[in-house]
């Protein structure tokens, strides 16, 4: 805080007059504003999304046989997990994946969430994906059969 003395006739009448000197707020302000402008970008979560180009859908193999059968993680409306349609608890889902995943020799997996499922249950099947050993989530877009 600076101080200014008043104008025209000393005296005692006046005295010295307190003024705010806000430099030294702006600074603070401009330097926090800096940070959070280059911490922001760095706490947001990545997620790498890999579509296929329109060539590609052209020249798509037929599906596998049923030895080949590929991984279906499937989150229903209200919550229930499947792995191929065979219900599994939450609990014993790493565990299951962990076996499937052993026996097989890609790590790929394709999950389907219901419209209406809830994001955190979704969230967490994956996240129980990816330590049950899926590399590769595919995140499936449109139903079966349409």
């Amino acid at each position: 805080m600076g101080m200014s003395a008043p104008q025209g006739g000393g005296g005692r009448r006046g005295g010295v007059a307190p003024s705010m000197n806000v430099t030294p707020l702006v600074d603070v302000v401009l330097v926090l504003l800096i940070i959070f402008m280059v911490v922001t970008p760095l706490l947001a979560k990545q997620l790498w999304l890999n579509l296929p180009k329109k060539d590609d859908a052209a020249k798509l193999e037929p599906p596998p046989d049923d030895a080949s059968k590929p991984v279906v993680l499937t989150v229903d409306q209200r919550g229930v997990i499947r792995i191929n349609q065979a219900e599994v608890q939450r609990a014993e889902l790493k565990e299951r994946l962990a076996r499937i995943f052993a026996a097989r020799s890609d790590d790929v997996l394709y999950f389907d969430a219901d419209d209406e499922a809830a994001y955190a249950v979704a969230v967490e099947a994956m996240d129980a994906a990816r330590m049950g050993g899926a590399k590769t989530i595919a995140v499936l877009t449109e139903k079966a059969g349409r």
